[in-house]
């Protein structure tokens, strides 16, 4: 089975292109979702997140308070890359196995951390979505109904679109939302014959 990866900075649309992925039958697996679903679900996961942030990362309905995570991460970069090492792994190995289920010529793995996250190791292409930063501004904006500030301080702490274009093998642009079903079915008539 062919694992495709497509990322992306804040606000570039790789939901959206992800979508038309769907639309031709391509199953997309949404890490950042799955993420948080496998924190709640997964013991083991559950069990060392607690170890490292202490109990009160969930409550007694075993639902994860993500209020109080945030706060034992935010600003502690050594905190946060502890959180990551813990949940990336389990997310990898939970996309793998998910990529072995599904029946279709090719998977597609969302991620906006691809690279950072260690998934870029378990998928054969890639593909980075990028659109002006302008633009990518005011959609995370509208999206997460933020000032542009703080989605400026994201995207800050992200890979350039130049990056991630030099760094995949296939790049969508999504400035014109008209063209991007005809750049979504040609990279897709790429990856069925590959």
């Amino acid at each position: 089975m062919l694992k495709v990866g497509v990322c992306g900075t804040i606000g570039s649309g790789k939901s959206t292109v992800c979508h038309l992925f769907e639309g031709l039958g391509i199953p997309v697996y949404f890490a950042d979702d799955r993420a948080k679903e496998l924190m709640i679900s997964q013991a083991e996961l559950k069990r060392d997140i607690s170890a490292a942030f202490g109990s009160q990362c969930y409550d007694s309905n075993g639902e994860l308070d993500r209020r109080y995570l945030a706060s034992q991460i935010f600003g502690d970069d050594a905190k946060r890359l502890l959180l990551n090492s813990i949940v990336h792994p389990a997310v990898c190995r939970n996309f793998v196995e998910w990529a072995e289920s599904q029946r279709a010529d090719y998977v597609i793995v969302e991620s906006a951390i691809l690279f950072e996250s260690g998934l870029d190791k378990v998928i054969d292409k890639s593909i980075a979505v990028v659109t002006d930063d302008k633009l990518a501004l005011e959609r995370a904006a509208a999206r997460d109904g933020v000032p542009v500030e703080v989605v400026k301080a994201r995207m800050a702490v992200q890979r350039s679109a130049e990056q991630l274009k030099e760094m995949t093998d296939f790049c969508i642009c999504n400035i014109d939302q008209q063209s991007l079903p005809g750049q979504v079915a040609q990279v897709d008539s790429k990856l069925r014959k590959l």
